[in-house]
């Protein structure tokens, strides 16, 4: 088929283009462009500044959307087409050379080449070697490594023209391409385009250099943004021969011969060929990048810009470091604290339940509490420990001191329930119980009193009634609680050994105290005793159970406040380091806006701008949390040096570092959605 009778590649009709409205005054920039361009031709756009061919230039990239008319690219309307197939087609179809070259500053020669293809989703290993050959065959072998300002501007032009070939570049657009550059290497560029021309690349040359616009096989005029002249010399591309040139380029098999080195393959003619057709339909199968891929490129992007901006990037990790090491010592501290307050508090009894005797509410007498009833109390699941008590006021003597002390009969487990600690000697075991041995533990009140003058009273003995007892420990100072009797004033003997020697006449406990395994668990402990001593009982409730609910209230109370204080301390300090992070991110926005365009233009999607300036504020987050974990330790463990009361805890550690991602994410998304929603030709102009 003759090329006449093909589809054109690109058909506009009726295109126009304005700006501005509604409160901003409206600006028409093009008026009706109506314009066919076959496969194959080289296109020469040429017009003065404010012609309307720049615009045109981005309409036809698909950088930006015409406000009317109709855009088919091989037959398919593009103007249907959404966000993503946009930058598929961009990706697939075009390729940009601009006249200022941008390039991305901080990535090498073969990086900034390698872009599209990283939209595109090619492999790593494929992707280095295709941009290696481009960059050989355009002379630039040994200056892949080279960042831009390492080039010269024809170097620089000719690592963008290899960027517009990465994937293919079916359609080179070249804005101004030689518009920087000296006379010779204008000519170098222009000799390329002509190869490229010669490959079967369709050229599109904007330039208001009419010598320049010359050298093109078809040149069309526009000036207010209508088109006034089109020579069409060239419209059957496919049939045109060019001069004989010894610069082959075939970039459509991934190399380009320039500048008399090495053609890809020698008995290829000179005469213009056709690249494969594109198909738009791909655009809605083809995904382009993995998540993985456009992961890995944006954690290797951010490493090198936190590098090559140290000063800011460690003021930033230093406000997320101390975010997090403070709310990792913090958390210490109050746990550290809040610990010792529940142990004071529980030696107040905020676990402790009371069980006594009593008559019915319907009548009868008092219940009896029997050994058999503690030990099935003992069995429940939610008691931890259970502990019959005999008390009264008992004359105490040791020679010629007497005084009455209350005298505090109960099992071994009372240090344990009360918390109470002894400061000299030991506390009777339950073998000592079983066997009635007259042993007793002395308060330090009572042990002041009666051994005045005897440092160590262990081993020796008191009167308790008539029965003498031997003094085995002494209790460590505790107070009084409430206008209670004075606890420190207090002897402790045996349960049995009580009831056999000083309370013969009791037959059951005066009250028995019950331990729950948590504060937690005491009303269910309440509920599950009083269930089993009512059927024990034959479903009398001829007992009653009390329980320190205002102490647990009180507990409650402290460990909510505690808790609180720590969280808003956290939220705080890491407020202040997430604020540090959007920050940065939106410095970094406005310094890379034409680094943002570039992507976009060869092909990234919304979503990848996205993910690599979220990725970009996670990776400070993390690096910062990392160092922040490691701060906190060191600072914790001066403090524990110090002789401050710190509890560690990995969940909290956990926690800190989990919240200070969760910031970065937070406080990253708007820079970032930012950064996504940029408008390609705004991005291309903005400074680098």
């Amino acid at each position: 088929m003759h090329a006449a009778d093909t589809p054109p590649l690109i058909a506009l009709r009726g295109i126009r283009k304005r700006y501005g409205g509604g409160t901003q005054p409206e600006v028409g920039v093009l008026h009706g462009i109506d314009l066919t361009i076959r496969a194959g031709e080289f296109v020469a756009l040429v017009g003065a500044s404010g012609s309307g061919k720049s615009t045109l230039m981005h309409v036809l990239g698909c950088l930006d959307r015409a406000t009317a008319g109709t855009y088919h690219i091989n037959g398919h309307d593009v103007t249907t087409l959404d966000a993503d197939a946009l930058a598929w087609l961009r990706r697939e179809a075009f390729g940009f050379v601009f006249q200022g070259y941008h390039l991305i500053a901080s990535e090498t020669a073969s990086e900034n080449v390698q872009v599209p293809a990283i939209y595109a989703g090619m492999p790593d290993v494929e992707r280095a070697a295709r941009a290696a050959a481009l960059l050989d065959r355009l002379g630039l072998a040994d200056k892949q490594g080279n960042r831009p300002n390492q080039l010269s501007g024809g170097q620089q032009q000719r690592v963008s023209i290899a960027r517009a070939l990465m994937n293919g570049g079916r359609i080179l657009l070249a804005d101004e391409p030689t518009g920087a550059l000296d006379t010779r290497s204008g000519a170098e560029v222009m000799a390329l385009l002509h190869e490229l021309a010669d490959a079967g690349h369709t050229i599109i040359l904007i330039t208001h250099d009419r010598d320049v616009a010359a050298q093109a096989r078809r040149v069309i005029e526009i000036r207010d943004g209508v088109i006034v002249a089109d020579s069409n010399e060239s419209v059957d591309a496919g049939n045109e021969t060019v001069d004989g040139s010894n610069h082959t380029v075939d970039a459509g098999n991934d190399t380009v011969a320039y500048h008399n080195e090495r053609p890809l393959d020698p008995a290829s003619s000179p005469t213009r060929r056709t690249l494969p057709d594109l198909d738009l339909r791909d655009a809605a199968t083809t995904s382009g990048a993995s998540l993985q891929a456009d992961l890995r490129e944006a954690l290797r992007t951010a490493w090198r810009g936190m590098r090559m901006n140290r000063g800011r990037t460690g003021l930033t990790l230093l406000g997320i470091i101390i975010g997090v090491a403070s709310v990792i010592v913090m958390l210490a501290i109050g746990e550290g604290a809040r610990q010792k307050v529940v142990e004071q508090m529980g030696s107040m009894g905020t676990t402790i339940m009371y069980l006594n005797s009593q008559p019915p509410a319907t009548g009868g007498p008092a219940g009896q509490l029997t050994p058999d009833d503690l030990e099935a109390v003992q069995a429940l699941p939610e008691i931890r420990r259970v502990m019959p008590v005999i008390g009264d006021p008992i004359t105490v003597r040791r020679g010629n001191a007497e005084r009455q002390n209350y005298v505090f009969a109960a099992n071994q487990d009372m240090p344990a329930i009360h918390h109470w600690k002894l400061v000299a000697g030991r506390y009777f075991t339950d073998a000592e119980d079983r066997a009635l041995a007259p042993l007793v533990v002395l308060g330090i009140g009572a042990k002041n009193h009666f051994f005045r003058d005897t440092p160590d009273p262990l081993g020796r003995q008191v009167l308790i009634g008539n029965s003498p007892f031997e003094v085995i420990g002494v209790l460590a100072e505790r107070g009084a609680d409430s206008g209670a009797q004075y606890y420190d004033d207090m002897v402790f003997i045996p349960y049995r050994s009580g009831r056999a020697r000083v309370y013969q006449a009791q037959t059951q406990p005066d009250y028995v105290v019950v331990e729950a395994m948590s504060s937690q668990d005491v009303l269910p402990a309440e509920k599950a005793m009083n269930d089993l001593l009512i059927a024990r009982h034959g479903g009398r409730k001829d007992f009653a159970i009390g329980n320190a609910a205002a102490r647990l209230q009180a507990e409650a109370a402290t460990r909510n406040s505690m808790t609180m204080m720590l969280g808003l301390i956290a939220a705080v300090s890491l407020l202040v380091g997430g604020i540090g992070v959007m920050n940065v991110m939106l410095m970094t926005v406005r310094e890379r806006t034409r680094e943002i365009g570039i992507r976009v233009a060869t092909g990234a999607r919304q979503r990848d701008i996205l993910r690599q300036f979220l990725t970009e504020a996670v990776l400070l987050t993390v690096t910062g949390g990392v160092m922040g974990l490691i701060a906190g330790l060191a600072i914790g463990a001066g403090l524990i040096a110090l002789g401050m009361q710190l509890v560690f805890s990995v969940l909290a550690m956990l926690g800190a570092f989990l919240c200070a991602v969760i910031t970065g994410l937070v406080f990253g998304f708007m820079p970032a959605r930012t950064a996504a929603r940029l408008d390609p030709v705004i991005a291309l102009a903005g400074e680098a």
